[in-house]
């Protein structure tokens, strides 16, 4: 069976409550950043826009356990890398 179209303004809704979920996030890095940047370099931070609360672990596989095992609510946390960047993989 073929996948059904999506209305446009559903898909306009839905990258804009991506965009803001991904600005609050980013606020959040980088007003951590500075601080666990030289405990925890290129560590994974998944960081939860709502209560504000993170996780840290070197390995991305170590970080999605974590926030599998303690995920509560509808809102998934943002990952980001403790770099210069913020970015996990390569551009």
């Amino acid at each position: 069976m073929p996948p059904t179209p999506t209305d446009p303004e559903v898909i306009q809704r839905e990258q804009e409550a991506q965009y803001a979920l991904e600005e609050r996030c980013r606020l959040l890095f980088e007003r951590l950043r500075p601080t666990l940047r030289e405990t925890y370099p290129n560590w994974f931070i998944a960081i939860d826009p709502d209560t504000e609360n993170y996780f840290l672990d070197p390995t991305l596989r170590g970080l999605t356990v974590k926030i599998s095992q303690t995920r509560k609510g509808d809102t998934i946390p943002m990952i980001f890398r403790l770099n210069d960047t913020g970015t996990c993989g390569r551009i």
